[in-house]
């Protein structure tokens, strides 16, 4: 079994995020310092595998660009995302780490 190169915090972190000219509100589950995976409602299509996040933190928006790698699917409902961090981001991975040593 392949271990994850980073480990997996649970969270619950109301988001939003564009998408083909959709609004999606969303809950990050959970996040790492390289991804993160996120609830969503129903998602369109088409769909573009590269977004930008936006995500509330220390009386500021962090806008995280990121790109799709899977889909979680429940009954015929497409209602989930994990994503990877398109570039290094000093100030997600500032969340990362504050949400880690609390």
């Amino acid at each position: 079994m392949q271990r994850r190169a980073f480990e997996r915090v649970p969270v619950h972190i109301d988001i939003r995020f564009y998408n083909c000219d959709t609004d999606y509100h969303g809950t990050i589950k959970d996040l790492s310092e390289n991804g993160m995976f996120i609830s969503t409602n129903k998602m369109l299509f088409p769909f573009d595998p590269a977004i930008e996040i936006i995500i509330p933190f220390a009386e500021k928006l962090l806008k995280v660009p990121v790109k799709v790698i899977r889909m979680t699917k429940t009954d015929d409902v497409f209602d989930g995302i994990g994503v990877t961090l398109l570039d290094d981001h000093h100030d997600y991975l500032e969340l990362v780490n504050s949400i880690k040593t609390a």
